[in-house]
């Protein structure tokens, strides 16, 4: 034990490190446009639950299970409330298929765009940012469960500004056609005062 080398401690010089660190190697701009995507993602997931309550809250009941519907209800949105997206996207659709009024068809289409965008959004949101390259892309550091295969992968692709604001108006696609699915059914939607049946009325004057 006397012949080992002795142990060199050290802590990092707070006062020392760049402003902004870690995010100091980056443009400005391609953070302003990865925070305005994840933004987005959360306007989604919102809507979701909107148009959730929109779907359950107007399908009908037998007058003799109003009660029991009305309570289970009322657990039903308080477990939505705490859900992510991928799991929102399931329950939004399978209120929307149980809801006879429903008049749009396409339903399962729209839930698998945003499951599929579901993925992406966990890739920025968790994604460890590399170095940007000479084009101020950079590749996110993300390992993930493959769904079929069980086998662990990562994201390969470098990500730009040109990429972010693409993802950003795709996902404000998915909002929209996520509140047509209310707004078709002669509904308005919940928290605007566009057209349409107000689906809850407060008894406040």
């Amino acid at each position: 034990m006397g012949d080992a080398e002795p142990v060199v401690r050290a802590v990092i010089d707070r006062e020392c490190l760049p402003k902004m660190f870690p995010t100091h190697r980056h443009d400005p701009e391609f953070w302003e446009h990865l925070g305005r995507a994840i933004a987005s993602f959360g306007f989604l997931e919102d809507t979701l639950r909107k148009a959730f309550f929109s779907f359950t809250g107007t399908t009908p009941v037998a007058p003799e299970d109003t009660a029991r519907a009305v309570e289970q209800w009322g657990k039903r949105l308080e477990r939505v409330m705490t859900m992510q997206l991928w799991n929102l996207a399931n329950e939004f659709e399978a209120a929307a298929t149980a809801n006879p009024s429903n008049s749009t068809e396409n339903i399962c289409d729209l839930v698998a765009d945003i499951k599929k965008a579901s993925e992406l959004r966990n890739i920025l949101c968790h994604g460890s940012w590399m170095l940007p390259d000479n084009e101020g892309k950079s590749l996110p550091r993300f390992s993930k469960k493959d769904r079929a295969s069980g086998e662990i992968v990562q994201f390969a692709d470098k990500i730009g500004i040109e990429y972010l604001s693409q993802v950003q108006a795709h996902v404000a696609d998915l909002i929209c056609s996520v509140v047509d699915t209310v707004t078709h059914m002669g509904y308005q939607f919940p928290g605007v005062a566009g057209p349409g049946k107000p689906i809850w009325q407060s008894d406040k004057r």
